[in-house]
């Protein structure tokens, strides 16, 4: 029930387990089965915090990029309408969706997760075909346009940031940690386990889909070295000469998020980040430490091709080109 997910038309080489994301789930539950006070306390303290966790928790991306551009979305209608079922069943949705159902299901299943509370779903069925389809809410991010008002300026800016953190290049589902401010000014509740869990910093995703400024990553660690890859290519740029701009209309800014990004008191997310004049509300991303994958260590990876080198594009884990 955790975050997102999604398939894509993009060609994939395989769907890579959620190890990581288990291993998270796990220690929460251990964490969240321990502690003192008298049972009654405890007991709703530690399910309210556990509901809480599981609804805003780590996530699988796997929105491709070719959806994300396609998102032009109803947003001119969906913004003014929102995500309420009269929404989803006006003209303008509707031929938006029927234009790619596909691609159309796909873009739906990522912004419902990122702007519906978890527990509720949303659903449209096409009249040409019948065919319903249902979409799950998780992180909540944009509470009023869920019930069907214009969306807010923060609204569009989090739901934007929140497309772009769950886009990836190659459409396979990599479980990622999701911190930042909600619409409230209130964090996405996160844990000590949870930053165990994912302790490589990745980056800032901020801009507004809803309008034409744009959507922009920045990078909140180091460059991803010579020989390594991952399938987040979309939001960990690389070393000096290796590609920039890999999953437009994704814009990555250089060099970096604290460039243009303030963080919050305890150093962990962005709250606020400023481009070309504009200011914010972003969304900060880590990733376990295996979805960064080295050429050399012996396994072809999903993001590294044939060849005799170190590098992805031409890596010996992958043995000769034929």
């Amino acid at each position: 029930m955790p975050h997102r997910m999604a398939s894509h038309p993009t060609p994939m080489k395989c769907l890579r387990a959620a190890r990581p994301l288990l291993r998270a789930l796990l220690l929460l539950s251990l964490a969240s089965a321990c502690g003192p006070v008298d049972p009654p306390a405890k007991s709703r303290e530690a399910a309210a915090r556990t509901q809480a966790l599981d609804a805003l928790r780590s996530s699988p991306n796997g929105l491709a990029f070719n959806g994300l551009a396609f998102n032009g979305l109803a947003f001119n209608g969906l913004a003014f309408n929102g995500l309420a079922f009269n929404g989803l069943s006006s003209a303008e949705f509707s031929s938006w969706f029927q234009t790619a159902p596909e691609l159309g299901d796909m873009v739906m299943k990522y912004l419902v997760q990122c702007a519906v509370p978890s527990g509720q779903t949303r659903s449209y069925t096409a009249p040409d075909t019948g065919i319903t389809y249902t979409w799950t809410g998780n992180l909540g991010l944009a509470p009023g346009w869920s019930r069907g008002t214009a969306a807010t300026l923060d609204e569009q800016q989090l739901i934007s940031a929140c497309l772009a953190a769950h886009t990836n290049k190659y459409g396979i589902h990599v479980p990622l940690s999701v911190l930042g401010p909600t619409t409230s000014g209130a964090p996405i509740p996160y844990s000590a386990e949870e930053l165990a869990s994912f302790p490589e910093k990745e980056g800032c995703f901020f801009g507004n889909l809803f309008t034409d400024e744009g959507v922009f990553v920045g990078n909140d660690g180091q460059p991803l070295h010579m020989t390594e890859s991952s399938t987040r290519a979309c939001a960990l740029s690389s070393a000096p000469g290796r590609e920039s701009q890999p999953c437009p209309p994704i814009v990555r800014v250089e060099p970096r998020c604290d460039r243009f990004c303030e963080k919050d008191a305890t150093q962990t997310f962005y709250v606020r980040c400023t481009y070309e004049g504009i200011s914010y509300r972003p969304l900060t991303t880590r990733i376990s430490r295996d979805d960064i994958f080295v050429c050399g260590d012996g396994v072809c990876q999903d993001t590294e091709s044939c060849g005799t080198g170190v590098t992805p594009n031409d890596c010996s884990d992958c043995g000769p080109c034929s």
